[in-house]
This record gives C-alpha cells, structure tokens and sequence, in this order.
C-alpha cells in the first residue's frame, strides 16, 4: 500500500525528515512501529506505499499527527484549492485528501474516495482518543467498529471514538466519497 504524495514533496520524505529531525534512526523507528527496516527504507524513499494503519503508526512514534506527515506546508490564508489538496493513495482503492491545514488546525478533516470494494484496509486501527465523525457522502460504506459492523448510504453518519478499532469498505457497485472530521487531531 502506498502514500503517493500528488504535492509537493512525496510523503516518504515527510517521514525521513520528521525521523531525522527528532534524531530517530530508522531501525530504531522500525522497532517502536512494529515494521521491518526494509519497508521503511523502502517507504522514505518512494519505493513503497503505506496503509492509513501504517501511517497512524508512524505518526504516534513520531510524535506527530498523520495530517503532518501527509501535509507538510503552513500556509497564511485558509483557502486550500482542491488542486492544493495533499493527497495520498493507499493502494486498496482509497484516496484521502487533507482538507485542514496548519496553524489553525483544531482538528483535522479528510474527503475520501473509495473505489468499490477498496478501503482502509483489512486491520482495523487506532489512534489517539479524540472524537471522530465518519460522514458517506455519496455511495455506501461499510464501518466496522471494533466487533460492530455499520452500512451507511450517502447522507449516513456515524460518531465514535477514534481509539475504537475501527475502519471501512465501499460495498457499493461504485466509487463512494467519505467526509472524516476529528478532533482534536491524533497521532
């Protein structure tokens, strides 16, 4: 699964550069993820794509949030283009697009698209302990939320706790675009 950055710099070198700045070495990020030294070699240097579980991951061990891995610029006005949306591909189907960016960020929010059957993938994932809506904008989602398991249509919302395991498929016959709004951001 790969992060393709379609901005800017690629999101490989996001990670490396918020490792080195906080003087981790790789093999030592490797160990605190639970992710071999190889994929993360791989990773920081374009050559891999990463879940949104992976990224999770490496955010807490980094002590930043995902949209700082995924969004790297803090610019002064608030408008953000759609064309100057950071985005990443996971490599199951999804799209995920930062719509919040810093200083401002209170919480952080993403638009989806999901190609049918695509997702967040197979392991369902945590991070932090803040409040998180999961809006289906148009299509149908299935959300999974720990042992629960939700269809939502478009229009369909749900809430939950973001360190509820949890994650989601398009069961549709095509593509569905999710809204996600957290707060405050999380690891």
């Amino acid at each position: 699964m790969t992060a393709i950055m379609e901005n800017e710099q690629p999101i490989g070198g996001r990670i490396r550069a918020a490792r080195e700045l906080r003087g981790i070495s790789l093999r030592r990020l490797a160990q605190a993820t639970g992710l071999s030294s190889g994929f993360l070699s791989q990773l920081e240097n374009g050559r891999s794509n990463a879940s949104v579980a992976t990224l999770k991951k490496l955010a807490a061990a980094l002590g930043a949030t995902t949209a700082e891995l995924i969004d790297g610029t803090s610019p002064e006005g608030r408008v953000l283009r759609k064309a100057d949306r950071p985005a990443f591909h996971d490599g199951d189907g999804l799209v995920k697009y930062l719509l919040t960016r810093t200083p401002q960020r209170n919480l952080e929010v993403y638009a989806g698209e999901i190609e049918p059957g695509g997702g967040t993938g197979e392991e369902l994932y945590v991070h932090g302990n803040a409040q998180e809506v999961l809006v289906c904008l148009t299509g149908q989602v299935e959300v999974r939320l720990a042992a629960e398991t939700y269809v939502l249509d478009g229009g369909d919302s749900i809430e939950y706790l973001s360190s509820t395991p949890h994650g989601l498929r398009n069961i549709a016959g095509t593509r569905s675009e999710v809204m996600w709004i957290i707060s405050p951001p999380t690891p």
